[in-house]
């Protein structure tokens, strides 16, 4: 992996945030809910490791990933949720992105807990990856074992 790689959201010494996140060479990524406010260099560490450009709404393939932004302002939740596993592949992760408290847009971690399961998805971890933006890692529980 190249010196920019490995320290691509900009601050030698610091772990690549997008390795942190479980990004790797060949995953392909849909990108939902991008707007200016968005952090760039987030996105550009996650396009350098997988190798890919991000993939929208518009695809007709299935997704390793999706890398969703939301805000308070963005509508449902649980509808953006519902959205996301229509291009999604089995055993695929959801990253859900939100403002972090006191930025705009600023979304309740108990708003998550909430839509997750409704939507069919389990919150596994958080991560704070940049200034203004924290992760929420969603993945769809897995089925149980038939006796």
């Amino acid at each position: 992996m190249s010196a920019t790689a490995d320290h691509a959201d900009g601050k030698p010494g610091e772990p690549n945030m997008a390795t942190r996140l479980g990004f790797e060479p060949g995953t392909v990524v849909q990108e939902l809910g991008y707007d200016d406010d968005c952090d760039d260099a987030l996105r550009d560490a996650i396009q350098e490791i997988t190798g890919e450009q991000f993939v929208g709404d518009d695809t007709d393939d299935v997704v390793d990933a999706v890398l969703l932004w939301y805000r308070e302002d963005d509508g449902d939740l649980v509808d953006a949720l519902f959205d996301v596993l229509t291009d999604l592949k089995a055993g695929g992760v959801v990253w859900l992105m939100t403002p972090k408290v006191g930025r705009d847009g600023y979304v309740d971690a108990s708003d998550v807990a909430e839509a997750a399961p409704t939507a069919g998805l389990s919150t596994t971890s958080s991560l704070t990856v940049t200034e203004d933006w924290s992760a929420t890692k969603l993945v769809m529980p897995k089925s149980p074992r038939k006796k």
